[in-house]
């Protein structure tokens, strides 16, 4: 089912879109509910706010709408030049998942305000629902990334060169942003400083780690064979649901590009460096086995290894120039991952 909400106005402020009137206005074309009244929750507010509510209406609550829900846009002043990066992500939720059997937020809402392009998810409050989410300090085993692993390959293989999919502008290859925005500047300051402590010597390197990423974007614009990938897949972007099942959120870089953008991340940064060690080799040969499951013929093993580099230097690119995430995490991303490319000599690609 695909979800209908793109012409409805998108609120700038959080405080308007927990009201009975907007979404009353977002859900009743869907659920055939009236919200009465709106019981506000715990605010989570970094680059995008996640605001957990409850809601009643003025009758029985239809099975597929739970009365614990997450609303999560870029509200308020301070977030208005952010607000179109979650149109892909709203896009994601609205148009994709509900054809996909990816374990991922099961979403109630999904708009993109047709004049700002501001895009507002809302899903179930899995966290009510018993739901826990990770973050790099979490324990995470290499059985729990296979199984990860298992959810980043079914979006590959339901999607693999897709015609459904060839098209859609919003999910064109878009990695070069990434260099509009950010780069040396930002990089040199996290390597030079206690984030980038634990990254080895030899990738420690901010103008080399830019030329290199700048080719790889280049080079994902015409890459084949194209999958959607996730495009920020780390461990942070996960959460564990009430059986255990490692779930994908945050979709705001979904795109078309090869799948081994997200294997070689993935890998990259979920383990820490001695489980990835000892266990990568095995890990990217079960994703493999599931492309092969699904008929899709792998690449040869040079061609394997070479992508999964590619892979590393994304997401090690991604963590050099963040700046707004807590430094304690920035710090152990930025440990696995350019050890990861120190191992794999990701920066000679």
């Amino acid at each position: 089912m695909t979800l209908k909400g793109w012409d409805l106005h998108i609120p700038e402020e959080l405080d308007e879109l927990l009201t009975p009137e907007w979404l009353t206005a977002a859900l009743q074309p869907r659920f055939g509910v009236t919200v009465t009244s709106v019981i506000p929750g715990p605010v989570v507010a970094r680059v995008c706010t996640n605001a957990r509510f409850r809601v009643e209406c003025d009758g029985a609550m239809p099975s597929e709408l739970p009365s614990d829900l997450c609303a999560k846009g870029f509200f308020g002043d301070a977030m208005r030049g952010h607000r179109q990066a979650g149109e892909p992500e709203a896009r994601f939720y609205g148009e994709l998942a509900p054809s996909l059997d990816v374990r991922t937020l099961h979403a109630v809402y999904a708009g993109v305000d047709p004049v700002t392009r501001h895009g507002v998810v809302i899903s179930d409050d899995v966290v009510a629902q018993g739901a826990t989410f990770l973050d790099v300090t979490s324990d995470y085993t290499p059985d729990q990334a296979a199984a990860s692993l298992d959810e980043l390959a079914k979006l590959h293989v339901a999607t693999w060169e897709a015609p459904r999919v060839a098209d859609e502008d919003w999910l064109a290859s878009r990695l070069g942003r990434q260099l509009e925005a950010r780069g040396v500047n930002e990089i040199r300051g996290n390597f030079e400083g206690p984030i980038g402590a634990g990254v080895p010597e030899g990738v420690r390197d901010a103008e080399r780690l830019v030329s290199v990423y700048r080719a790889l974007v280049l080079e994902m614009a015409s890459a084949t064979p194209w999958c959607i990938v996730h495009g920020d897949p780390h461990i942070n972007n996960l959460y564990l649901d009430a059986d255990g099942n490692p779930c994908i959120v945050d979709w705001q870089l979904v795109q078309r590009a090869p799948w081994y953008l997200d294997v070689g991340y993935h890998l990259a940064c979920v383990l820490n460096v001695d489980d990835r060690r000892s266990n990568e080799r095995d890990l990217v040969a079960h994703y493999l086995d599931r492309l092969k499951a699904a008929g899709i013929t792998p690449p040869d093993p040079d061609a394997v290894w070479d992508g999964i580099r590619r892979g590393i230097v994304h997401g090690l690119f991604l963590w050099g120039i963040t700046l707004m995430v807590d430094p304690a995490i920035t710090t152990i991303m930025l440990e696995r991952l350019g050890t990861a490319a120190a191992d794999h000599d990701a920066l000679a690609i």
